[in-house]
């Protein structure tokens, strides 16, 4: 296996690290650096769906784990469906993959982690209380409420909103994501003032979406200091992962990059 000596370089939000200033709770949205993946997946690719050699993605998703200082076995992630279904992590059931799109939980020492390639990857946390999040947010599964779903879990676990801090890390941007009649009527149909997150193309009938603004305006309607890194996965092919730019590639695949985040374990050792 081909070994990247470097390791993972996740790109940080400046306001997690703030919200969690004795470092009890760590993050990290993770690029292509530092995994073993080669051709089509250079790099980190962790997608158990893609066709990538799977001791590859294996390994990769070990390094994620590692930039923790965990195993590979506190890794938890879900069968992504682009829904508003949210998982409740706990030490039991770490090993399974419910459909979902969010994980939430207060247990420390899992890895929370939510895979993307062009869309919205969340992480959530309420430092005080001890409780985090992760949700997956494409286009419908921001349409639909996963990230409001993804708050109210937390809030179940003791979380108080007033306290959760969520960042938005890299995804597509408007500049890149053209879409259809259809979609545009989709979003029109349910609320009319969400004709701000269009702007015409140079296709007639078509438009460039915003996703990013109307997650983040969706994670500050409902009560979140929420905030937005910049970085585009489409523009930038030496860091990210992008679907829609392998589809306008013609390429036969594509990886994925994950976003994840864990409540430290204490000086008593493992919580499990």
């Amino acid at each position: 296996m081909k070994v990247d000596r470097h390791g993972p370089e996740p790109v940080r939000s400046a306001l997690l690290d703030e919200t969690s200033a004795d470092g009890r709770i760590a993050h990290g949205f993770f690029n292509r650096a530092g995994g073993v993946s080669e051709g089509l997946y250079r790099g980190l690719n962790v997608g158990l769906g893609s066709n990538d050699n799977q001791d590859h993605v294996a390994e990769n998703r070990a390094r994620v784990c590692g930039w923790f200082g965990l195993g590979a076995d506190r890794l938890v992630s879900v069968h992504q469906i682009h829904s508003p279904t949210v998982h409740v992590a706990t030490a039991k059931n770490r090993h399974e993959r419910p459909k979902a799109d969010a994980i939430v939980t207060d247990t420390p020492g899992l890895v929370l982690g939510v895979l993307t390639a062009d869309c919205g990857p969340v992480l959530l946390c309420d430092a005080e209380t001890g409780v985090i999040g992760a949700a997956h947010a494409g286009w419908r599964g921001a349409f639909e409420g996963v990230v409001e779903n993804t708050v109210q879990a937390m809030e179940q676990l003791g979380a108080v909103r007033s306290r959760i801090s969520a960042a938005l890390g890299p995804s597509i941007s408007q500049a890149n994501y053209e879409v259809g009649p259809e979609f545009i009527d989709r979003f029109l149909d349910r609320d009319p003032s969400f004709d701000r997150y269009f702007t015409p193309s140079d296709t007639s009938g078509h438009a460039m979406f915003d996703l990013r603004q109307m997650t983040l305006d969706r994670m500050r309607s409902a009560g979140l200091n929420a905030t937005m890194l910049p970085q585009c996965t489409y523009a930038d092919e030496q860091a990210w992962y992008s679907y829609r730019r392998a589809t306008h590639c013609n390429e036969t695949d594509y990886g994925r990059q994950i976003s994840a985040i864990t409540i430290k374990e204490d000086a008593h050792g493992p919580a499990f």
